[in-house]
């Protein structure tokens, strides 16, 4: 290992030599945080979204509201607001996040409760989906995304060290995640439903749950989502008409059919910002499940190429967050939150590109949203939050010359006067040869046992002056 000498070499009374050095420039040097990195991708998205959302919804903004402005002025406070929850969360510490994963799957399953309560929770469309009035109005399907994270993460932290089977761990996550999927399924809201269960899955994968198990509850979890997708007509419409769209052109299939008019008119370089012709009433949410489509029509192939690797960089920082993660309880909840941010991508331009059926799930951080955006921008704050703790120290490397020009590195966090051996005379009848060498057994001594302070010779101490003793 190459090393550069700082100061002065130093000497030892058996004649040793001994030098303080640091590791040359560009080795072993600790690696920077993943922090500011993941905090610049993720204003990159905030901006892109807020023009995206204020040229996609121009036209259903005059409709619903009069103004050209209004469904952006709503995202604008919505966007503070998610920074303020950004700027919280990457100062929760890790444990309060871990005491409270519990109460805030409990609480959540409250609120998913109180949605299905007439005259408690708001409907929309035939879904009832949230509680509140006017502005004031929050998805508690959103809450269940953050709080799968944080009890599965919890409950794997907690459990692995003292249950010696998996059952006993797996048992509560397969209740707590059926319990929130079951809920958001009956709202109805099967996009979010399978969210919460893809999280769940690729946390337990990264926590290494037999492979037997994975399998089993994911035979189990595909038959019923089959049976779910099937057991209702609108659900069976639009998986036909995610097969053949051109089977119900005016009905169906007519979103699927528009998205993709409008994902092939923008080419390579789009239409130009603000010129879609898709938003004009003929593509349907043009500001939430497709604003992929109103991307790719006004910005090209160069714009959604952009989006999609703003979100599949954060995606990978957050992994990479999760590898470097210091305690068992950031790491699984970073894979979570970046199992969630990729599994919500996948199923939005997916259904935006025909690939998979349309499910409703918000593009992350692009699409129109209350709850999503802050519930999303908390969750990033997280992942910020791990990644300052997971910035490890830089380790102190001392070279020890032991004879001529061998060396032999040490690294360690200790002071460097621990890890001298104790070579200092200490006085006494023995030889001072044999006081010295570290190889005898009286001053043989474990490397990391701390440096006794050589005691002063009583014969070489000058004895006391009468004039001092009078002072």
């Amino acid at each position: 290992m190459r090393a550069d000498t700082v100061g002065r070499a130093g000497s030892r009374p058996d004649g040793r030599a001994t030098a303080r050095t640091r590791p040359a420039p560009g080795r072993d040097r600790a690696p920077a945080s993943l922090a500011p990195w993941i905090t610049g991708v993720l204003a990159l998205l905030c901006l892109v979204g807020l023009v995206m959302v204020g040229s996609a919804s121009s036209v259903v903004s005059i409709e619903y509201y009069g103004s050209t402005w209004s469904i952006f002025i709503r995202e604008c406070l919505w966007m503070v607001v998610g920074a303020i929850a950004f700027a919280a969360a990457t100062r929760i510490p890790a444990r309060t996040l871990q005491r409270f994963a519990t109460l805030s799957a409990i609480a959540t399953v409250i609120l998913l409760l109180a949605v299905l309560v007439p005259g408690v929770g708001s409907s929309s469309g035939g879904a009832s989906r949230w509680l509140g009035v006017g502005l004031l109005r929050i998805q508690p399907s959103e809450l269940a995304k953050l709080a799968i994270c944080l009890y599965v993460a919890h409950v794997i932290a907690t459990r692995e060290r003292r249950e010696t089977e998996w059952g006993r761990v797996l048992f509560p996550i397969m209740v707590v995640a059926g319990a929130l999927a079951g809920l958001v399924l009956l709202q109805p809201d099967m996009g979010t439903a399978v969210v919460v269960i893809v999280i769940a899955f690729f946390v337990l994968i990264a926590a290494g749950a037999p492979g037997r198990a994975l399998g089993f509850g994911l035979v189990v979890l595909a038959g019923l989502a089959a049976v779910a997708a099937i057991a209702l007509p609108y659900r069976r419409e639009r998986l036909l008409s995610f097969i053949n769209p051109q089977a119900d052109p005016s009905g169906s299939g007519y979103q699927l059919i528009q998205s993709k008019i409008g994902l092939g008119a923008g080419h390579i370089f789009g239409l130009g910002l603000g010129n879609s012709r898709e938003k004009w009433g003929l593509l349907p949410n043009p500001h939430t499940d497709f604003i992929f489509s109103i991307i790719g029509e006004e910005l090209g192939l160069i714009g959604t190429l952009l989006v999609l690797g703003l979100l599949i960089a954060l995606v990978m920082l957050g992994l990479m967050t999760a590898k470097r993660a210091p305690a068992r309880f950031d790491q699984l909840l970073a894979v979570g939150i970046s199992a969630w941010l990729a599994t919500e991508t996948i199923i939005n331009v997916g259904a935006a590109t025909g690939v998979l059926p349309v499910t409703g799930i918000p593009l992350p951080f692009i699409s129109f949203g209350g709850t999503s955006l802050v519930i999303d921008m908390a969750a990033a704050g997280m992942l910020v939050g791990i990644a300052r703790r997971a910035v490890p120290g830089r380790p102190s490397l001392r070279v020890v010359k032991v004879r001529g020009d061998a060396v032999s590195p040490r690294t360690s966090t200790q002071h460097p006067s621990a890890q001298h051996p104790s070579s200092q005379h200490a006085g006494g009848s023995e030889p001072r040869a044999r006081r010295s060498d570290p190889r005898h057994p009286s001053t043989a001594r474990h490397p990391s046992a701390p440096r006794r302070a050589p005691r002063r010779d009583l014969q070489t101490r000058r004895p006391p002056r009468r004039d001092d003793r009078h002072r």
